[in-house]
């Protein structure tokens, strides 16, 4: 499998295929309007800025699995990161990332990249976890996202490299999108 065969939905509708990013490296996040995560748009769009030259590129999903905390319109998403988070990278239309209409890349990326644990000694990931198991108790099992802002690190060679959960934040793991993206020398 590839994540390049999976095609995906625009904002607006229309059917897009991931192989238009082949050769890039790619962090594909599950995303929110409403969520205590949400300002994680602000460091998501600082790289995108300063690594997009060198081949990264984010691909937002939103969600409104958790908590519903995206209840808007695909328009309403978009806007909503354009206007108050300047976010350049493709938002793209809503979708499911759990249960019985998980989109398949969600299905894949989950398969790549298991979930693999709290962290217990980190504050915000025991917090999460906690809230979890209040909100949405059925989202602790197994592999399964967890929450709005779970992201999946992808290298120009198309293999999932890790899953960094939504305490995560994506100044945290800056080096690991360096050191894809750094020339390889001999």
């Amino acid at each position: 499998m590839s994540i390049y065969q999976f095609d995906v939905k625009k904002a607006n509708g229309e059917s897009i295929s991931l192989s238009n990013y082949k050769g890039k490296t790619l962090l594909i996040v599950n995303t929110a309007s409403q969520c205590r995560f949400t300002p994680q748009f602000q460091d998501l769009q600082k790289l995108y800025e300063k690594y997009q030259p060198n081949g990264l590129e984010i691909l937002g999903f939103p969600c409104n699995q958790f908590g519903e905390q995206e209840p808007g319109s695909n328009e309403e998403a978009v806007s909503f990161c354009q206007l108050n988070y300047g976010v350049t990278f493709p938002i793209f239309a809503k979708m499911d990332v759990n249960g019985p209409h998980a989109h398949p890349l969600f299905q894949y990326l989950k398969q790549q990249a298991p979930f693999q644990g709290f962290d217990e000694t980190n504050s915000m990931a025991k917090l999460l976890k906690l809230m979890i198991l209040d909100k949405a108790p059925e989202w602790l099992a197994g592999d399964e996202i967890k929450w709005n802002f779970t992201k999946f690190l992808i290298d120009a060679n198309d293999r999932v490299i890790r899953r960094y959960e939504p305490h995560e934040t994506p100044l945290d793991f800056e080096n690991d999108i360096a050191e894809l993206l750094a020339p390889k020398t001999l």
